[in-house]
């Protein structure tokens, strides 16, 4: 009886058990411990100091997460199927994208978020790639840019031409890259206020890969710069304005990479691939700068992404096959600052990170709950907050950025869970009483400003995000137009071949203008047909129906 009395009032964790969390400072509290020997009497002082021993102090502690009403969810939607460890969703403050089963090829959804409720079977989609659409993710600097890799080898950027005018290409939209199953990828250009036509033609199309295209991650801080990773093991990245492969890392893995991430200014990146190890890459000298072997022990995916602070935080299995999550420092890769096991579940962990909170959340591909966890620089490092469960299991997730969130609200975060057949929002809040903005909550974040063009990230500058404040709720501005100016193939040749001719300059600039304007003749003599061509055919029924008309009115 000693013993089990003597454990109970072990100094590690009474107050846990015995206020539930609910000390007051500066009171003394008397117990009354009757045992077979004798009688005890407890006396605990507390104060703030034990406060914090006790309860871990945090404004996010009691952060709740709620899914939306029936009517705000995205309904009869064949979310993909394809066997592919990605979140299938992308989201920014105008669009939620989503990757969806189709026949003959790949294709997402690109959705309003005001357009909820049941989405029609016949709503257009972004259906360019010839193999099933593995990854997309949207233009931090553009929200109607979007860039979708694919098994056919391929990334993909799709753009409006205002000059042209063409419907293949609607007015003043938004950037998304998009990878698909043909091993390249493509960047598309989303019309302002939603698609009213299918998308076929990307704005640009980016060929490099051997193989297929599983991973696009646009730079944070410089323009028109944008990452790929494909089952070639090769990581690409490239200058968007001008279709060009510049660094090309093709010589750093030797298995299947599963996912790369940028740090906070977009000067290294980091990767977890099949081999185990996870690598922290300078793109740009081309260099390992850190690496460790078996992060995670065990056979299952892994994940790594960069914190704010330069840390680098993974999830993987251990040999027993238990979820891990652990936190490394780049000065020294030997031994993680924590290591934490979680459960035996085989769903992949998918992180979703909030610099301006140092919160992660924990998505399992397959699980039907969300974890979130607080990073910060008191042991253990990562503390565990809450957990947000539902009954249904998810297939991907979508992140909405800071700023598009509602700070009214006390929002500090919004997923986009996706079901079999629908795409379910999920509200994190903090609960507040007064109704003014919250300073705390939301510190100025990043904006879609570039810091950067991306000529000058590739000479070697770099350069912080540049931040906006949300204490007025955030207020989209015009986006510019993604315009792609490429190079003549003819010309690229090796620097070191290349003499300065001033004769001979201004004409292969003619040449190349002359090309160019030769190419969008004749795309509009092929529109002009085509439209003309739907002209007589409509008039030819029009016809006919007037014929049916007179000879019923007889």
């Amino acid at each position: 009886m000693e013993d089990s009395m003597d454990m109970d009032m072990s100094p590690q964790r009474p107050q846990n058990y015995l206020f539930g969390g609910e000390l007051k400072a500066d009171k003394n509290y008397h117990f009354k411990v009757d045992t077979d020997e004798n009688e005890h009497q407890l006396s605990l002082r507390t104060n703030r100091d034990t406060m914090r021993r006790v309860v871990r102090q945090s404004k996010f502690r009691h952060v709740f997460g709620q899914a939306v009403k029936n009517d705000q969810c995205y309904d009869d939607i064949r979310v993909s199927r394809v066997t592919w460890d990605s979140s299938f969703c992308a989201v920014n403050p105008r669009f939620v994208a989503i990757i969806i089963e189709a026949s003959g090829g790949g294709a997402f959804l690109v959705l309003p978020l005001h357009k909820t409720g049941r989405i029609d079977k016949s709503y257009p989609t972004v259906c360019g790639h010839t193999g099933p659409v593995l990854d997309i993710d949207w233009c931090p600097h553009n929200d109607q840019v979007i860039a979708s890799g694919s098994e056919d080898c391929t990334v993909m950027l799709g753009v409006q031409d205002t000059d042209l005018g063409t419907e293949a290409f609607p007015p003043r939209g938004g950037s998304v890259v998009v990878i698909g199953a043909d091993s390249f990828h493509q960047v598309w250009q989303i019309p302002e206020n939603g698609l009213t036509l299918s998308l076929t033609e990307p704005v640009v199309i980016l060929e490099g890969h051997s193989k297929r295209v599983g991973i696009v991650a646009w730079h944070p801080t410089a323009r028109n710069v944008l990452l790929s990773a494909g089952c070639d093991n090769a990581i690409i990245i490239w200058n968007v304005g001008t279709g060009e492969a510049l660094i090309n890392l093709d010589d750093m893995h030797s298995d299947m990479i599963y996912n790369v991430s940028w740090n906070r200014n977009g000067s290294l990146i980091c990767t977890a691939s099949k081999d185990k190890k996870v690598r922290v890459i300078d793109p740009r000298k081309q260099e390992i700068v850190a690496e460790k072997e078996k992060a995670h022990e065990g056979a299952r995916p892994m994940r790594a992404i960069f914190l704010a602070d330069g840390n680098v935080f993974t999830t993987g299995f251990s040999r027993m096959s238990e979820r891990q999550l652990a936190l490394w420092n780049l000065k020294n890769m030997q031994e993680p600052i924590a290591l934490h096991e979680m459960d035996t579940s085989n769903g992949v962990l998918l992180p979703f990170y909030d610099p301006d909170t140092s919160i992660i959340y924990l998505c399992g591909k397959g699980d039907s709950s969300i974890r979130y966890f607080e990073i910060t620089d008191e042991s253990p490092y990562v503390h565990y907050l809450n957990t947000f469960s539902s009954k249904e299991p998810q297939r991907g997730m979508g992140y909405m950025p800071k700023r598009g969130l509602d700070v009214n609200k006390c929002e500090i975060a919004r997923f986009f869970k996706l079901h079999e057949r629908k795409c379910e929002p999920i509200i994190m809040t903090v609960p507040r009483k007064s109704d003014l903005f919250q300073d705390d909550l939301y510190p100025d974040t990043a904006g879609p400003e570039a810091a950067l063009e991306a000529e000058e990230w590739f000479e070697g500058k770099n350069a912080d995000p540049i931040l906006i404040s949300l204490k007025h709720g955030y207020i989209p501005g015009k986006n510019r137009d993604l315009k792609v100016v490429k190079k003549n193939i003819l010309d690229s040749k090796p620097a070191a071949n290349k003499k300065c001719d001033p004769i001979t300059a201004p004409k292969k600039t003619t040449d190349t203008a002359s090309v160019q304007n030769e190419a969008k003749l004749d795309e509009i003599l092929k529109e002009i047909k085509s439209i003309k061509d739907t002209i007589c055919n409509q008039d030819e029924r029009i016809s006919k129906l007037e014929q049916q008309m007179a000879k019923i009115a007889a």
